[in-house]
Formats: C-alpha cells, sequence, structure tokens
C-alpha cells in the first residue's frame, strides 16, 4: 500500500503538521474512514474516525473506535447517513474535507467487529510506504498474525469465543486526492 506523507493546513496539529486518515471504501458508493493525527506514536496511530454520507456525500466524524467498526462491519448492508447521528443532517456542513491536505488509508469494508476484550491497531511505517494492523489481545500482547492469534486462544481459553474469522489484518491500498491545479487564462 501506498501512502504520501502531506502537510496539513491545521497548525493545531503536531510539529510536523501531518494527518493520515482511513477509508474504509466499496466501489463508488460512500465510504467510511478514520483520521489519524500525532499521538502516542508520532504521526502513525489513529486516534479520529468519521464515516461518509450516503446521501451528501460528507464526513461525520464517529466518537469511538467501537462505533466506528460496527459502522464499518455493516456499511455494506445499512450505508450510513447523517441523519444517524443525533442532531445531525445532510444540510450541516461537512466535519471533515476529502482533500489533498492529508493522507488518505483505506480499510477494507465489512471487517468484521474485533472481538471483545481485544483491540484493532493500524500505525503507519516510518517511512510511510504502509499501514500494519495489530491486534492487542485483553492481557495487552500486540499480535501480528493469524498464527499468533490462534496460538493465543489456544493457550488462554478463556478467549475462546474470539473466532479466527474475526481478525483481518488487510488494509488496502490509499485514495489520496489529487490537488487542484490552477489554471490561468492570459
Amino acid at each position: 500500500m501506498n501512502l504520501k506523507k502531506s502537510r496539513s493546513e491545521n497548525s493545531s496539529v503536531a510539529s510536523s503538521g501531518s494527518k493520515i486518515e482511513e477509508q474504509t471504501e466499496k466501489s463508488a458508493e460512500p465510504t467510511t474512514i478514520k483520521v489519524q493525527k500525532k499521538a502516542g506514536t508520532p504521526g502513525r496511530s489513529i486516534d479520529v474516525f468519521a464515516v461518509q454520507c450516503e446521501k451528501c456525500m460528507k464526513w461525520r466524524k464517529i466518537d469511538t473506535q467501537d462505533e466506528y467498526e460496527d459502522i464499518r462491519s455493516r456499511v455494506q448492508e445499512d450505508p450510513f447517513f447523517c441523519k444517524t447521528k443525533e442532531g445531525v443532517s445532510c444540510e450541516d456542513v461537512g466535519d471533515l474535507n476529502y482533500d489533498s491536505s492529508r493522507t488518505w488509508v483505506i480499510d477494507k469494508p465489512g471487517l468484521p467487529r474485533t472481538p471483545r476484550g481485544f483491540k484493532r491497531s493500524l500505525i503507519l511505517r516510518k517511512d510511510y510506504s504502509k499501514m500494519d494492523a495489530y491486534y492487542i489481545t485483553p492481557t495487552g500482547k500486540k499480535l501480528k498474525s493469524r498464527n499468533e492469534i490462534a496460538a493465543f486462544i489456544d493457550a488462554n481459553q478463556d478467549y475462546k469465543y474470539a473466532l479466527l474469522g474475526d481478525f483481518n489484518f488487510t488494509v488496502l491500498s490509499d485514495r489520496t486526492p489529487k490537488p487542484s491545479r490552477k489554471v490561468t487564462i492570459d
């Protein structure tokens, strides 16, 4: 997956001002995204989530990762609309603009919700070449593959409820909007 680092116009973002967003996409229909900005892992971890309205195509911030994962898991059968959020309509200004001031990273649509007690974590590599998906166990261990998850579940029968099919390490390639060009006519 190719990622591009870009400057944000928002000066409140940490020193480099970079933001990274993750988008879940299904064909030409509206999509779900995650927005990243500098946090514990400088500029490489996700801390803001958003979805795109099926009707007006505006981006709406989502309060929690759990809520985001719920929407992402069913976005193909149950598209998101602005009115889904309390007090929000398509008439309101969008929460985010899809433009080249950010790097947009695609997450696979329809991924199942992360099993109870586990946390899905996506980290941008230092060279900005791709995102790596990890799962953090309820005990705090970071797992990097299905084999590690299977071994963890086998060794910890308390987590037998977590099905291997509910863990997905796929992160699709990015979709960064092309910067608009100024055309001057003499």
